[in-house]
């Protein structure tokens, strides 16, 4: 049995499919996407605005730095004192009509949902989007069990019609071009206009046709969360469209699922969190639409109001005296914006509901490493380790460094093996042979050979095994001609 913040809880199912686990090793998956350029094209275009616009809202607050100390020192005093903060969260709640359900894993928490949903005796249910659900495959669970969930999100309406999955914390549907967009919407989308063009407005029409219909029949609504306000029992929403307000304040039963690490402790954090996400985010000052609510308000909105607390291996993450920062994360998205190798890649290669620089940390923190040769072990070396990431994250994550910490730990893994992993036998190999000067003469003689193997452009892409566990992700240039030793050799002979 481990526990959920000191509550027994039931062991979790490793073997067990989970949308949080990919089922192909980041540099396989990643390949696949390199040879995509249509991809390439729509994520080099979307990444760089992204990224203009918030460089120009950044730099004209003279506070930003201290805003980002501020932010990262809230999020520290949320993990030193998360169990008091949920338990001041969940009295607040209940006190003000609200119901509170804990979740120790996705299965739970699923299974909660659609309980809640079955009660108001009803078929089919709107989301404001939510990162909690997709990690735990709530959509497709309920699916399974005959309930629609219409995702009401443009982006995620896109990829859902699409029969695709996200491939951006913000911007779900980052790697689709508005061509591709009308097409999905005349394939799929039952009521849209039959001469639909690509023009954005006329996109953003026809799904907003769509989705009133939904808005205005639907009498419940399942939404995720920005911030839990403890000292209140607050939940908040940002987004840009309208569709989360619309969730959250026209159906007759409101069901939130809430990771718990997006806990603050006073409503006047909201202060500091409020100037740093739409920044970080979407390169705005502020977003559109706020929506909070704290619990029911009789002849007001929702008259029944659930909220799920989650888990699903944030109490192991927490545990991490290191890894716990990855729990700091308001998912703004900014690092992917900036990261190299997820603009040229895409969200779909990390396997993972969380992409880029931040889902490379976190996913490997909330399931685990699995060893060496796990899919998830392979996440931490999707990175140049350039630390962009770092220097734009609103709250100081120090990505980087987390990364190189699951590097470590993943070669740890597989030491203790009655065979040694990959990793151990490649460096015992180069000692010995760097420990005697005639194994090492020879190593060098033997390594011209490579020059057969290279390319015109004098690089070698692709080695038989064990060197192709090298050649997978990365090329070698090939050996010089003469190497330093005969150089000496030749010009300081005696």
């Amino acid at each position: 049995m481990s526990t959920f913040l000191g509550i027994p809880r039931r062991a979790s199912h490793e073997d067990e499919e989970s949308p949080l686990r990919g089922t192909l090793p980041f540099p396989k998956a990643a390949r696949k996407a390199l040879a995509n350029d249509q991809l390439r094209r729509n994520l080099a275009h979307a990444t760089a605005v992204i990224r203009t616009k918030r460089a120009l809202v950044v730099d004209e607050m003279p506070d930003w730095e201290a805003l980002r100390d501020t932010g990262s020192a809230v999020k520290t005093q949320v993990m030193a004192n998360l169990p008091e903060l949920l338990e001041q969260f969940e009295a607040n709640v209940i006190a003000h009509g609200g119901v509170v359900h804990w979740a120790a894993d996705a299965e739970e928490a699923n299974r909660i949902v659609t309980d809640l949903v079955r009660a108001q005796d009803v078929d089919e249910v709107i989301k404001v989007k939510s990162m909690a659900t997709q990690e735990i495959g709530l959509n497709e669970y309920l699916e399974e069990r005959g309930i629609a969930a219409v995702e009401t999100d443009l982006a995620e309406l896109i990829v859902q019609l699409g029969h695709d999955k996200p491939s951006h914390i913000l911007v779900p549907a980052i790697h689709r071009n508005r061509t591709e967009v009308r097409d999905i919407f005349l394939a799929e989308m039952a009521d849209a206009p039959a001469d639909l063009t690509d023009e954005p407005r006329r996109l953003a029409m026809a799904a907003r046709d769509h989705l009133r219909r939904k808005f205005l029949r639907s009498r419940v609504a399942i939404s995720g969360t920005n911030f839990g306000i403890a000292d209140t029992g607050t939940i908040g929403v940002v987004e840009s469209e309208g569709n989360g307000r619309m969730c959250v304040t026209l159906p007759e039963t409101l069901i939130t699922v809430m990771g718990i690490e997006k806990i603050l402790p006073t409503f006047t954090d909201l202060e500091v969190f409020l100037q740093l996400l739409p920044r970080s985010s979407t390169g705005e000052r502020m977003n559109p639409y706020t929506s909070l609510w704290t619990g029911v308000t009789p002849g007001d909105g929702p008259q029944n109001f659930h909220i799920v607390l989650l888990d699903n291996g944030r109490t192991n993450a927490l545990a991490d005296q290191v890894g716990r920062a990855a729990l700091h994360c308001i998912r703004c998205s900014a690092c992917l914006n900036v990261c190299p190798v997820y603009e040229r890649t895409g969200g779909h290669a990390y396997g993972s509901v969380y992409p880029g620089p931040i889902g490379a940390v976190l996913t490997p923190q909330l399931t685990g490493m699995h060893g060496h040769h796990d899919v998830n072990s392979t996440l931490p070396y999707a990175s140049s380790l350039c630390g962009a990431c770092y220097d734009v994250c609103p709250v100081k994550i120090d990505i980087p460094t987390l990364l190189v910490e699951l590097r470590g730990r993943a070669v740890d893994s597989d030491r203790g093996r009655t065979i040694p992993g990959g990793w151990d036998a490649a460096m015992k190999a180069a000692s010995w042979v760097m420990s005697d000067p005639k194994r090492f003469v020879a190593a060098e003689k033997a390594l011209a050979a490579g020059r057969l193997v290279a390319g015109r452009d004098r690089k070698i892409k692709h080695l038989p095994y064990p060197g192709s566990a090298w050649t997978q992700s990365k090329d070698m240039p090939a050996p010089p001609k003469q190497t330093f030793r005969q150089w000496w050799q030749e010009t300081h002979h005696e």
